[in-house]
């Protein structure tokens, strides 16, 4: 028997399949949006609906954007000679954050994973490499230190050193404020690699 009518079902089922949303979640958001007064509802509807409308990629770097280009690639501070690849919009954000990258992105939209059938033609590789043909002097590979994003950026350097065009990878390492007796090997070795001079 369900607890709930039709619609409040309905509701809870919908919250639920967004990513991060488990039952218990679902059901307190729909709870809350019932009992939200009905302007504030029509407002969180409309604007879903116009992002759903009016957000695209962005034509030069693939975030997401509601503009032909993305503010990034738009800005005429930011250096366009050095593109920081990374593989989804969440990482370009995490990167913005830190306020200090003046380069520009590529998002590829994925990692090369042959176990999910994902291969180098189903992320954004070929618009890298079209990216590549102006005056670009540097690649940071910034993909995930999982076994998809270091396949993923094994490839990609492939790929453009033969261009001549320096190539790079973030160090990874040791997070602030971790015990180094927790941290796997090849973490530990990562950190120990990218080392810089104090």
């Amino acid at each position: 028997m369900d607890l709930y009518s039709g619609h409040i079902n309905k509701l809870i089922e919908e919250l639920a399949a967004l990513p991060g949303i488990g039952s218990k979640s679902a059901q307190r958001l729909a709870f809350h949006l019932i009992n939200m007064p009905g302007d504030k509802v029509r407002r969180l509807t409309e604007t879903i609906t116009a992002a759903k409308e009016n957000v695209r990629y962005c034509r030069e770097c693939f975030t997401l954007t509601d503009q032909e280009l993305c503010p990034v690639c738009a800005s005429q501070k930011r250096n366009h000679r050095i593109i920081m690849v990374v593989e989804n919009t969440r990482d370009l954000a995490a990167y913005e954050k830190t306020g200090k990258y003046e380069g520009v992105y590529h998002v590829l939209h994925g990692a090369i994973s042959p176990m999910l059938g994902i291969g180098p033609g189903d992320i954004r590789l070929k618009e890298l490499m079209g990216r590549l043909q102006g005056e670009v002097e540097e690649v940071i590979i910034a993909t995930n230190s999982s076994l998809e994003g270091e396949t993923t950026a094994m490839y990609i350097a492939k790929l453009i050193k033969p261009t001549g065009i320096k190539v790079t990878r973030i160090a990874s390492g040791v997070p602030v404020g971790g015990d180094l007796e927790y941290i796997d090997e090849v973490t530990l070795l990562r950190a120990l690699e990218g080392r810089v001079e104090l």
